[in-house]
C-alpha cells in the first residue's frame, strides 16, 4: 500500500514536471521571439508597433522619416536616436518590403537596398499579417535564429532543473505523507487482525475530524459493540444453562425418588414434575420468541382489534390472582370509545400479561396497581402502575436485559424466567411501539407501552 502510494506521488510529480517544462517551453519561446526579432533586445520594440501602426493608416512609408525624428518615436521618455547618446541603437534604417530604404536618421537623403544578411538580422514590420517593410537598428544587440533555439534551450534546461529539484522535494514529501496517513491503516489493520484471532478487547487511537480519524471511532464503537455482544452472549448461555439446570434438576430428584420407591406413584408426586415441565416449556418458547424477534423473523397476525376490550379483558384474567394477594386491580379507561387499531391481539395481551406479572410479583398485599389506557396523537398509550418499592436507579439501565433481576435475593421459582420484560420490549417494538420503565412521582414502578395507530378503520 506505501509503495503504491508513494508510486501514484511520483506519477503526479512526473507528469505535472513535464507540463510545466512543456508549457513554459512554449511560452518562453514565443516571448523570446517576440522580444529578439521585434526589438526588445535593441530597445525599438516600440517604435516596431509605432511603425506598423504608420503604415497601416498610411498604406505607405512616404514621410516615415519625420515619426523617426519626433520626440515621441516610441523610443521611450521622449528621446530621440541622436539624443540617446549612444544606447543600444545610434542609427535607424527603415525599407520597404523590397528591401529598398525609405528612411535612415543618419542620412539626409536615403538611398540604397538592404543587403540579404541586413535583411535577416532587421525587425520584421507586418500589416494584417503580410510583410510590410524591415527596421534596421544599426549599433543595437542583433541576433539570429540560432540564437534564438540557444535560449530558449537553456531557458528549457533551467525549467527542466528547477522542475526536478521541485519533484525531489514533492517526492521527500510524498514519502513523509505516506508514512503519515498510512499509519492509522496500519493500525487499524493490526487490531483487526487481532479482533479476527478473538481478541475483542483492540482498540485504535482516534484524534482529529478527519476521514481517517472518523474511521479509528467507527472501528471503536464497532470493537466496543462486538465485546458487549460477546460478553452478553457468555452471560446469557450461563444464564440459559443455569435456568435449564434447576426444573431438570428437580424434575430428575424426583423421578429417582419415584423409581426406588422413596415416593409412591401419586397425582402429588407427580405434580412437582409436571410444574417443572411446564416452567421448561416456557422457557424454551420465550428464547424461541426472542431468537425470532432478534432475527427479524416474527410474525404479526395485525388484524383491526378494540384496544379497549382487549385491555379489559386482560385486567380480568388477572383479578382472582390480584385478589388471592390482597392486591387491589384498578382499571381506568379512556373518557370516550377509541376506533380500532390494527395489532396482533395474542401479542398484545402477552406483553400486558407480563407487565401485570412483574407488577404482581413486587406489589405488596393491601398495595394496588393501576391500569390506564389512553389516546395521545398518534398512538395510544397503556400505563401500569404499582405501589412497590419502585426499580432502584442502577437497575433501570438493565430492566430490559435478558435473564436481568433487580431483585438479587429473588427466587427462580417465584420470578419466572427472567425474559417476561425483554420479550414484552420485544413484541412492542416489532408492532411499532416502545416499552419504558420508570418510578412513579407518587411511588411504585410504572410501565408504559405506546403502540402507533397503524391503521385507522
Amino acid at each position: 500500500m506505501r509503495i503504491r502510494l508513494f508510486v501514484s506521488f511520483a506519477l503526479i510529480a512526473l507528469v505535472s514536471i513535464i507540463s510545466v517544462v512543456t508549457i513554459a517551453r512554449q511560452g518562453a519561446a514565443g516571448v523570446v521571439h517576440t522580444y529578439m526579432f521585434r526589438g526588445g533586445m535593441s530597445g525599438v520594440d516600440r517604435l516596431t508597433s509605432a511603425l506598423e501602426d504608420y503604415y497601416a493608416i498610411n498604406g505607405s512609408w512616404q514621410g516615415v522619416e519625420l515619426l523617426l525624428a519626433s520626440p515621441g518615436n516610441g523610443l521611450g521618455h521622449g528621446m530621440s536616436p541622436q539624443g540617446m547618446g549612444g544606447m543600444m541603437s545610434q542609427r535607424l534604417r527603415v525599407a520597404d518590403a523590397q528591401g529598398k530604404i525609405v528612411a535612415d536618421t543618419s542620412l539626409g537623403r536615403p538611398s540604397g537596398m538592404l543587403s540579404k544578411e541586413e535583411v535577416d538580422s532587421s525587425v520584421v514590420l507586418r500589416v494584417d499579417g503580410r510583410i510590410a517593410g524591415y527596421l534596421l537598428p544599426d549599433g543595437g544587440m542583433l541576433f539570429s535564429s540560432g540564437d534564438e533555439i540557444f535560449l530558449v534551450s537553456r531557458i528549457t534546461r533551467a525549467a527542466l532543473v528547477a522542475g526536478l529539484m521541485a519533484g525531489g522535494v514533492s517526492l521527500l514529501l510524498a514519502l513523509l505523507l505516506a508514512y503519515r496517513l498510512l499509519r492509522p491503516v496500519q493500525e487499524l489493520t493490526r487490531a483487526a487482525e487481532q479482533m479476527s484471532k478473538g481478541d475483542l478487547s483492540q482498540r485504535v487511537p482516534a484524534k482529529g475530524k478527519d476521514e481517517l480519524a472518523l474511521l479509528g471511532k467507527t472501528f471503536n464503537h464497532m470493537a466496543e459493540t462486538l465485546q458487549r455482544a460477546e460478553e452478553s452472549r457468555q452471560a446469557m448461555t450461563a444464564d440459559i444453562a443455569h435456568e435449564l439446570r434447576n426444573p431438570l434438576a428437580v424434575q430428575r430428584a424426583n423421578l429417582e425418588a419415584l423409581q426406588d420407591g422413596i415416593y409412591p406413584l401419586t397425582p402429588e408426586h407427580l405434580a412437582p414434575i409436571l410444574e417443572q415441565n411446564i416452567l421448561l416449556s416456557r422457557l424454551v418458547d420465550d428464547l424461541r420468541t426472542l431468537a425470532l424477534a432478534d432475527a427479524g423473523q416474527l410474525k404479526l397476525e395485525s388484524i383491526p382489534t378494540d384496544i379497549t376490550q382487549l385491555v379489559r379483558r386482560v385486567v380480568e384474567r388477572f383479578a382472582p390472582q390480584a385478589a388471592s394477594q390482597q392486591v387491589e386491580l384498578l382499571y381506568q379507561g379512556p373518557p370516550g370509545a377509541l376506533p380500532p387499531i390494527s395489532l396482533d391481539a395474542l401479542r398484545v395481551e402477552q406483553i400486558l400479561g407480563n407487565l401485570l406479572s412483574n407488577a404482581l410479583r413486587y406489589t405488596p398485599a393491601q398495595g394496588r396497581i393501576e391500569i390506564a389506557l389512553q389516546s395521545i396523537p398518534s398512538a395510544i398509550q397503556i400505563d401500569v402502575h404499582d405501589s412497590g418499592p419502585g426499580i432502584p436507579a442502577d437497575s433501570l439501565p438493565h430492566i430490559f436485559e435478558r435473564f436481568y433481576r433487580a431483585d438479587k435475593s429473588r427466587s427462580r421459582a417465584e420470578g419466572g424466567t427472567g425474559l417476561g420484560l425483554t420479550i414484552a420490549r420485544q413484541l412492542a417494538e416489532a408492532h411499532g411501539g416502545i416499552l419504558t420503565a420508570g418510578n412513579h412521582a407518587e411511588g411504585g414502578a410504572v410501565f408504559s407501552l405506546k403502540l402507533p395507530y397503524i391503521n385507522k378503520t
